[in-house]
């Protein structure tokens, strides 16, 4: 099944993405492991996904330093998980000749306040390399104080701030219960890795299949529809594709999901460099009482509902959500972000999930 890109009337066939992070404070530990988190503090910041996994990743001084790095540290939730660690160089504005030499079979070194640490060998395809032990926990240790951290190849040197590491740490560790066990990143005690909190198991949504044929409402329902649907978005979006052609709004756009139901879509809104349609689910006749999805959609491909929309005009961080159609609505299956734009690379680095969910399959009908 072809994807239908839905704000193809107006934006064209183009994948768009979300905007910038918020931090969200939680209302308790438990709501932040089921629902995600996301945290930031000065450099950086902190997602944790509906499992209890959690990534941080930290960033270059923030309008301080040109040369743009990044880090990122990732843990699993439960007792005895390891902390692994990636670094990357930034791209987007990396001068040619850097760029030769970081691609040139090259080492990146570790200086920690004018001391070498330890070299990591440059992936010339990432700009970036995986930290092994020996390099990663002095690196923990330095952030967790005032150190001037660079990542050093002969001339070039790239900054890493420690302005906000032990806030996103100490985050983490609340997120994951390790706070006052051997384990933790900041606060350790003696408390037992037994009592840390267990990982989560995602949940599971069923994707149905979907008929996706065109449908055609009655023209007299019209109206009424597009006011009632209207009423379920947000004043903030507003939808101006919802007016009635004739008074500037676009044709609807409708598809038929299953034998009861239907899908409607329609261009809602559009920025400098994002756009969006909004989503709804009806009945295949009256009374159709709509359901709002999302008015912010960029794309309907074989059941599931996307919105991608980037954070700046460059497109360096993107934010993705996804809705799965499981045979009576749409379930939200994912959310997640590159992270802050900072210049990393086009169409940003790292996958950072808030949710995530295992999607299957129903199974196929037998045949009459």
């Amino acid at each position: 099944m072809k994807a239908r890109c839905l704000t193809l009337r107006r934006l064209g066939c183009v994948a768009l993405v979300a905007g910038l992070i918020a931090s969200v404070m939680p209302r308790s530990l438990q709501a932040e492991a089921v629902t995600g988190l996301r945290f930031e503090h000065e450099d950086w910041m902190l997602v944790c996904d509906n499992t209890r996994t959690c990534r941080a990743v930290g960033y270059q001084r923030f309008f301080e330093d040109s040369e743009s790095v990044a880090v990122l540290l990732t843990r699993k939730a439960g007792p005895e998980q390891p902390l692994t660690g990636e670094v990357k160089i930034g791209e987007l504005d990396l001068e040619e000749a850097a760029y030769v030499a970081l691609t040139s079979d090259a080492d990146l070194s570790l200086v920690i306040d004018g001391q070498e640490i330890g070299k990591v060998k440059v992936d010339p395809a990432f700009l970036g390399a995986e930290l092994p032990d020996e390099v990663l926990l002095p690196l923990l240790r330095a952030l967790r104080r005032d150190s001037v951290i660079e990542w050093v190849h002969d001339q070039y040197r790239w900054r890493l701030s420690d302005a906000g590491a032990s806030a996103v740490f100490l985050k983490m560790d609340d997120v994951q219960g390790r706070i006052g066990t051997p384990g933790a990143l900041v606060r350790k005690g003696n408390r037992p890795e037994a009592e840390v909190l267990p990982a989560l198991v995602p949940p599971v949504v069923i994707a149905a299949p979907v008929d996706a044929s065109p449908v055609a409402l009655p023209a007299a329902d019209e109206p009424a529809l597009r006011a009632t649907l209207r009423t379920l978005v947000d004043e903030e979006t507003e939808c101006s594709g919802l007016a009635m052609p004739e008074d500037g709004g676009e044709a609807l756009d409708v598809v038929r999901l299953s034998d009861s139901r239907l899908m409607v879509a329609v261009s809602c809104w559009m920025a400098a460099y994002n756009g969006g349609s909004g989503i709804w689910v009806i009945n295949d006749s009256k009374p159709y009482q709509p359901v709002l999805v999302t008015g912010s959609a960029t794309e309907f491909d074989g059941g599931t509902v996307s919105a991608m929309h980037k954070g700046r005009g460059i497109g360096d961080c993107y934010a993705h959500e996804e809705w799965t159609w499981d045979g009576e609505q749409f379930v939200h299956t994912l959310s997640s972000t590159t992270g802050q734009c900072r210049g990393l690379a086009a169409g940003g680095v790292w996958d950072l999930p808030e949710r995530v969910t295992e999607l299957r399959q129903a199974a196929a009908r037998p045949l009459p």
